[in-house]
């Protein structure tokens, strides 16, 4: 391991932690960016477990609400209705993340013209989403009925493609059935942290007996650079979203995913 390495952790690092939480695919700009720097992780951890720390980053944002609704569940329907409708948003892609794990690591994480279109064709269909005269009825991520909160979990599985977007996926789909905008992100926030955490467990005990000492400096590096920019991001997100909506989002997918093709047709 050489300084260049460090470097290159850090720097991906703080791709994942802007990126995660905005829909542009956070995994499509670390492989990509991988790919064209030379990095190369054992068994494509690194970019997978350096999303603890933009979980660690939700958890110190929104520790109060949700250490309220920890200690109301007892007593109020309201915090176990939200903990039920965030366990069955999560279940798709528990489960087709474990039956579909090793095609998604070892096929779909390897295919970087693949990761490009797919940035570009959801940049389109955001844009046009973002766009649309919907009428919503939902402006609480915190009281989302169960129901829709496990259709928008099937949404979820399409960011199992790299380029899709988890966020990206959940929050249009929640648009889609009636969600205001800025409700749509919170409740990406709340389904990240089951969501990422399993991926993070299951791919710690899918490769833990290939990493290093190396691989764990790495991952550490990446982690701390992850959690300080998805702080600034969680913190600033949804008043953007507010104001802004997703369309620039949209246009810096597509730009992204044209470059990253224009990079591979000239480099490879």
């Amino acid at each position: 391991m050489d300084i260049g390495t460090i470097f290159d952790a850090a720097f991906l690092g703080l791709i994942e932690g802007l990126t995660e939480f905005i829909p542009v695919s956070s995994t499509a700009h670390i492989l990509l960016a991988g790919h064209f720097l030379g990095f190369e992780s054992t068994g494509k951890t690194f970019e997978v477990l350096i999303q603890l720390g933009a979980i660690l980053a939700i958890l110190s944002v929104y520790f109060g609400r949700l250490w309220r609704v920890a200690t109301q569940l007892p007593t109020s329907p309201d915090a176990r209705r939200f903990v039920i409708a965030i366990l069955l948003a999560f279940l798709p892609a528990a489960v087709i993340g474990v039956i579909a794990h090793d095609f998604i690591k070892n096929v779909l994480f390897e295919t970087p013209v693949l990761i490009c279109i797919t940035l570009i064709v959801g940049g389109v269909i955001l844009a046009f989403i973002d766009r649309l005269d919907l009428k919503p009825v939902h402006h609480d991520a915190m009281r989302y009925p169960p129901g829709l909160a496990f259709k928008i979990g099937v949404f979820q599985c399409l960011a199992m493609i790299p380029g899709v977007s988890r966020s990206g996926a959940t929050i249009a789909g929640a648009l889609l059935m009636g969600c205001d905008k800025r409700s749509a992100a919170e409740f990406s926030f709340f389904l990240a942290m089951p969501t990422m955490a399993g991926a993070f467990a299951y791919d710690l005990f899918k490769n833990r007996a290939l990493l290093s000492t190396d691989d764990a400096v790495i991952i550490g590096v990446g982690f701390v650079f992850a959690f300080a920019a998805a702080l600034v991001v969680v913190r600033s997100l949804l008043d953007f979203v507010s104001r802004h909506g997703f369309t620039p989002f949209a246009w810096w997918r597509i730009a992204v995913g044209t470059a990253g093709l224009i990079g591979l047709w000239l480099w490879g």
